[in-house]
């Protein structure tokens, strides 16, 4: 077993005092420092070109990725293991008047023992075996274990087999440009090196999954995340009139309470299942105050998937957007009777109809009814909206929906579904390649070996429950479902594009050994030294061995 605890803690220090949170400077100093360091490695001031420091492509912002390779000069395999991990954290404003430690844990952890802390909080914290900070367990200590491997591997290449290449990404808490960019130096190195990439291996966090679970787990395989997001047309009225009008935000509190928190949108595969949908925005469009209801509503959700395709996620939202959409009629038409019962007013039919189109379905119905003069307009409407830098690509998406909708003959009410954000693909790891299985066997026999000599569960399960970089490195949809997310997404090809083939040319089987803790993303975010240092390490070290010999 390697004796790596102080090293790697070392390691993990470092990087958690560097403050590198998405979308800021920060990365691009996280990332030169990283690269500075790996440079003064020996084998890499041998070697200078088998590192290299990328800028990120198709990115509003400066940043990097560092990508690195030892060859292993044991014998003549050219079997080679991706280690990977990202290097930005989230943002520190939640540690309030701590602020300002919260990337130093040694200062932090003496500020936090003055603190008034959860029970569980304080006894990790007078442990000695637990870690405080922002970045340490999501996941510095994960790329401080990678890191690691590659120095000791550099030091020791007449112990390996094949090839490792260690990869730093930068933007995976935001957008995932860092390894979607890396994609093409690691199929160039392919070429140049014959590097024949068997596995990879991501050093994301693991948490419990409920209150006195006390297992630690290594994932095969990820969770699929999508954004369904839908624009919601009423019918605008003076709120002295409210009955004469229907308002969209109607429509849409009838969708989230249909949508939000419903296990009928769960998905199971191998035994284990998706927690449902949940909102992450719902307003309207209106600019400004008025007393006139609201035009159009937006609402988008979370969504995660294992087995189910994008287009299946549009079947199956379609149908909760048009139940959604009859109950929200339904409950109109009982309301405004009730109302012209108590009132002495005259009851009135509306024609309204439930309708529910996808963008896909929306776009090729104007665009049969008006052809060029249509994809013209909407072509420069999205080359000057993209001059607006404050949209978002949720917020862009939107914008093109209610440029379009202005096109639509039939302006009665009507819910447009479509995606609005990137979609990080689920990764399905069933030993149906011999990569697979071998990826498979190797991590059994790691865990075996490593498992007599740690005091908790070390438990293996088929999906990373948390959205990660792992899902840019294989594919598992085809290409129908890939095409529903780039004809559904009205950003797709101007504000947002993911070149999926890339991936699909990699398709490298994934799995993730990364250090344990909890409260991720949080003020009292703490990783378990022992595991997340010394068992972390030695797994990933037996699973390379494993492949590669």
């Amino acid at each position: 077993m390697l004796n790596c605890r102080e090293q790697v803690l070392a390691f993990t220090k470092h990087l958690v005092n560097i403050e590198s949170i998405v979308n800021t400077d920060g990365e691009k100093v996280i990332a030169h420092s990283l690269f500075t360091m790996i440079s003064s490695f020996p084998y890499f001031t041998d070697n200078p070109s088998n590192i290299t420091l990328s800028q990120t492509l198709h990115d509003e912002h400066e940043r990097y990725n560092v990508t690195a390779f030892v060859k292993g000069t044991k014998g003549s395999n050219n079997r080679t293991v991706i280690l990977m991990g990202h290097i930005d954290t989230v943002g520190i404003d939640d540690f309030n008047l701590l602020k300002d430690k919260a990337c130093y844990p040694d200062e932090l952890m003496e500020a936090l023992k003055n603190e008034s802390l959860p029970v569980s909080a304080m006894e990790h914290l007078n442990s000695g075996d637990w870690l405080f900070g922002r970045g340490v367990l999501d996941m510095k200590s994960g790329v401080a274990s990678h890191l690691y491997l590659l120095k000791y591997y550099s030091e020791h290449p007449e112990q390996l087999d094949g090839n490792i290449v260690f990869l730093a990404e930068c933007d995976e808490e935001d957008s995932s440009h860092g390894v979607l960019s890396a994609l093409n130096l690691l199929k160039q190195w392919k070429e140049e090196h014959g590097f024949e990439y068997v596995a990879a291996i991501n050093a994301d966090f693991v948490s419990p999954r409920y209150e006195g679970d006390e297992n630690r787990y290594i994932y095969k395989g990820t969770v699929g995340k999508l954004l369904p997001s839908f624009f919601i047309t009423g019918a605008e009225t003076h709120v002295g009139s409210a009955f004469e009008g229907l308002d969209p935000n109607f429509i849409a509190a009838e969708l989230t309470k249909q949508i939000n928190y419903n296990p009928k949108l769960s998905n199971e595969a191998f035994g284990e299942t998706t927690v449902p949908p949940v909102s992450l925005k719902q307003t309207d469009l209106k600019p400004s105050y008025t007393v006139q209801t609201a035009l159009a509503a937006y609402v988008y959700y979370n969504f995660f998937i294992h087995s189910w395709s994008p287009k299946e996620v549009l079947s199956l939202l379609k149908e909760e957007a048009m139940t959604a959409f009859q109950n929200a009629l339904a409950t109109f038409e009982e309301r405004y009777r009730q109302f012209c019962a108590i009132s002495g007013e005259p009851y009135h039919d509306h024609s309204w109809k439930p309708r529910v189109l996808t963008f896909e379905e929306m776009e090729q119905m104007l665009a049969e009814e008006n052809g060029t003069q249509f994809r013209e307009h909407m072509a420069a409407f999205k080359e000057n909206l993209l001059l607006d830098s404050e949209l978002d690509t949720r917020m862009f998406a939107a914008r093109v929906v209610e440029e379009a909708w202005k096109w639509m003959k039939d302006k009665s009410p009507a819910v447009i579904l479509f995606y609005s954000s990137l979609y990080s693909p689920r990764i399905e790891l069933t030993g149906k390649t011999d990569d697979e299985q071998a990826l498979i066997e190797a991590l059994d026999q790691a865990v075996e070996a490593v498992q007599p000599s740690y005091n908790h569960p070390i438990v293996t399960r088929n999906f990373f429950p948390y959205i990660s970089d792992m899902s840019f490195v294989a594919l598992s949809d085809d290409e129908e479902g890939i095409e529903a997310v780039s004809k559904n997404n009205p950003g797709w090809g101007t504000k947002h594009y993911v070149e999926y083939q890339d991936i699909r040319d990699l398709n490298v089987p994934v799995i993730n050994i990364g250090p344990y803790g909890v409260d991720a993303h949080k003020k009292l975010e703490r990783m378990e030294m022992t595991y997340s240092l010394e068992v972390v390490p030695n797994l990933t070290n037996l699973v390379i061995q494993n492949l590669l010999n």
